[in-house]
């Protein structure tokens, strides 16, 4: 049955472009160089379109979504502060989003996987998100 696994994945896109847009908003105001300031405030805005097109679809599905893990999302809360505090560099910054970006990748693919059934639009959602944090990562490495 296609409808279950479309909605699992759709979910978790949910809860990933939620984790992400989040951790972007935390750093934003630390960061000094413009160049890092406008990757980051890209990729906050193709979350932005990603989450409103998966709103979309989990609407035809009558589906509210998913937030992040409220403990995982505190944990990444608080590492960032944590290293802000003790390194308040673009380094820093450019190395906590990598981290999370390598995270979502991982978790991306492992529900692209898991959740074969879906169905191709969910799918495509799903690959352009990996793909949009997989560029991130890219861009930002002059930064580590």
């Amino acid at each position: 049955m296609i409808e279950p696994d479309t909605i699992k994945l759709l979910r978790e896109c949910d809860a990933g472009v939620k984790m992400g847009v989040a951790a972007i908003n935390d750093v934003l105001d630390y960061v000094h160089d413009e160049d890092l300031k406008q990757y980051l405030t890209n990729c906050k805005n193709e979350n932005d379109k990603l989450d409103t097109e998966i709103q979309e679809e989990l609407d035809r599905y009558e589906d509210e979504g998913k937030d992040p893990n409220p403990i995982a999302k505190g944990m990444s809360w608080m590492k960032t502060n944590v290293k802000l505090v003790m390194n308040e560099s673009d380094s820093t910054i450019a190395d906590l989003i990598t981290d999370g970006c390598n995270m979502g990748v991982k978790s991306l693919n492992r529900y692209l996987n898991q959740y074969k059934a879906a169905d191709e639009k969910s799918k495509d959602i799903t690959k352009r998100l990996i793909n949009l944090e997989e560029r991130l990562a890219i861009d930002i490495r002059r930064f580590l």
